[in-house]
């Protein structure tokens, strides 16, 4: 029995010893399959991931190079004036953006958003990250905040680098600088016009203004505008000798950095686009154009002047019937004499003072740095036309050739090219003969310091000015309005001529409670007596040359 039991069991052990054996085996086949399945499939994923990296590399690569590319295209060179002052800069800046759905902890991000940027709205912040996508937390942000936002390592946080060009003066040479579009054109002055140049180089462009000189004619201009109630305004002080200009003014400007779209015609350039007619400023070029002919003289006397005449249906009358019947050619430009200027026009003839009024680029168009000029007018001269525009009548130009026909009239007789970059061009083309300039510049002298003259509120003490007053009716529905343009031309020092400065006045009205303080003699007078000329331009050139006249004797004046 014993025996046979341990037969049984030996027996049945062994069978399953074998069942066992087996299912081991087939498991093991098994296990070694999977296992090499696996390492194959890990490395393929190692690979996959490391080919993804790489692409994601080169992707961001390609971006961050696209950026600069596009950067520099937007690129535009600096301008500066002519002591190295920024008028307009191109700068990077950076905008900080954040997506919203990379963001993993917001109230933990909002925390450290309020600890950099403590006075900022987060009700507002925290309501765009609820209900927007993409949104701008920061524009132009500071390097000092930049740094600190970039140090909390937020992937929801996207930097993004963009270019602005800034006007650091803002106001103050708007309409010498111009304006771009939002595609970086320039679409105004000088922007406009050295579109290319400033896209392409790499170098500053430096001007000819003067920051000091033009922030104080403004500043003049500005508080003569309220006394005076003017319209608008305009100022130029130019080189007479090279045609370089310090100062270039008009009212009222805009700021460029608003990128504005301005449609208003009072915001035209007065100097460059606005025409007018400049009234008695034009005398000064009929006397130095009958000079020139040598058909008259200084001391040429004109006798039974009368007080009006007539041309065709028009009458034309002197401003003040004061005005003696005889004077010599010198006098009836010192006392503003209508009348007599038109005797002196017809001793000229209408084709020679057309002639003389097209050379010295007061009548024909005029090449500028800044595109908006005016076009210039073809007038026939008959027999009217010639007395109307001897006394300044009937013809417009603008204050950009008035400026250049005055800087040739008192530089000896020489061509100059309005200028707002230095030039070096020393070349000297004379279209007057010898003498005129200076026969032009004394009677120009007298008009500021003898009794007789119109401009007294204009000399100013060391600095020999001299210049013509121009009082004239602006045009309306083909007769003349009340409304005036009153302008005053200047040029000093008149021992040696160096500048012309022009202020320009568009319908000022009388000022009751202004206080003049007279220059030729003790006391003053308050109030406007005459809506004219010698009492508004006269008197802010005065006041203005105050403000600037020791700035150009230090820096600009050049001793004879």
């Amino acid at each position: 029995m014993k025996q046979s039991r341990s037969k049984i069991i030996i027996e049945d052990y062994k069978n399953n010893f074998i069942y066992k054996k087996n299912e081991t085996n087939l498991n093991i086949q098994f296990n070694r399959v999977t296992f090499i399945f696996f390492v194959f499939f890990i490395i393929y994923l190692i690979y996959t991931i490391h080919l993804i990296h790489l692409g994601s590399r080169a992707s961001q690569v390609d971006k961050t190079e696209n950026i600069s590319v596009a950067i520099d295209k937007l690129y535009r060179a600096d301008i500066k004036d002519i002591n190295g002052n920024y008028l307009a800069k191109t700068v990077k800046s950076i905008d900080i953006g954040i997506k919203t759905s990379d963001v993993i902890d917001k109230k933990k991000l909002l925390l450290s958003l309020k600890i950099i940027f403590p006075n900022k709205d987060f009700s507002k912040i925290e309501k765009e990250l609820n209900q927007k996508k993409y949104f701008y937390l920061e524009k132009k942000i500071s390097e000092e905040n930049y740094e600190k936002i970039m140090k909390l390592g937020d992937k929801s946080i996207k930097p993004e680098e963009k270019v602005l060009r800034i006007y650091p003066q803002k106001n103050l040479f708007s309409h010498i600088i111009g304006q771009i579009d939002d595609d970086n054109n320039g679409i105004s002055g000088l922007e406009k016009s050295f579109n290319e140049i400033l896209r392409k180089s790499k170098k500053d462009i430096k001007l000819t203004v003067d920051k000091d000189v033009q922030f104080l004619i403004r500043k003049e201009l500005i508080k003569y505008q309220e006394i005076f109630k003017s319209k608008g305004s305009a100022a130029i002080l130019m080189n007479v000798n090279n045609g370089t200009i310090l100062s270039l003014v008009s009212l009222p400007d805009f700021n460029p950095n608003e990128r504005q779209n301005i449609t208003d015609v009072n915001y035209i350039n007065r100097v460059t686009k606005g025409t007018y007619e400049l009234g008695s400023v034009f005398k000064s070029f009929t006397f130095a154009s009958a000079l020139n002919e040598d058909l008259i003289k200084p001391e040429t006397e004109f006798f039974d002047l009368p007080k009006s005449i007539r041309c065709d249906k028009h009458r034309i009358g002197e401003y003040d019937n004061k005005i003696p019947s005889d004077l010599t050619a010198e006098q009836i430009l010192i006392r503003s004499g209508n009348i007599g200027s038109v005797r002196i026009g017809q001793k000229i003839g209408p084709d020679k003072h057309k002639s003389f009024l097209e050379k010295i680029g007061v009548l024909s168009q005029i090449n500028f740095d800044i595109e908006e000029v005016a076009p210039q007018k073809s007038y026939n001269f008959g027999k009217c036309k010639l007395a109307t525009v001897s006394f300044g009548h009937g013809v417009a130009t603008t204050i950009l050739q008035l400026a250049k026909g005055y800087a040739i009239i008192s530089n000896g007789g020489y061509d100059v090219k309005p200028t707002l970059t230095i030039k070096n061009d020393k070349k000297r083309n004379r279209l007057l003969n010898k003498g005129v300039s200076e026969q032009v510049v004394t009677a120009l002298r007298k008009i500021v310091n003898t009794k007789e003259g119109t401009a007294k509120f204009a000399n100013v003490a060391n600095y020999e000015i001299g210049g013509k007053t121009g009082t004239a009716d602006q045009p309306k529905d083909g007769s003349y309005s009340d409304a005036k343009i009153n302008t005053f031309a200047s040029i000093f020092p008149t021992s040696n001529p160096q500048f012309v400065f022009i202020i320009m006045l568009d319908t000022p009205q009388k000022a009751k409670d202004y206080y003049y303080k007279y220059r030729h003699q003790k006391g003053g007078w308050k109030g406007t007596l005459y809506n004219t000329a010698g009492w508004t331009s006269v008197e802010v050139a005065g006041k203005v040359m105050d403000k600037i006249g020791p700035i150009l004797a230090t820096k600009y004046l050049e001793i004879k």
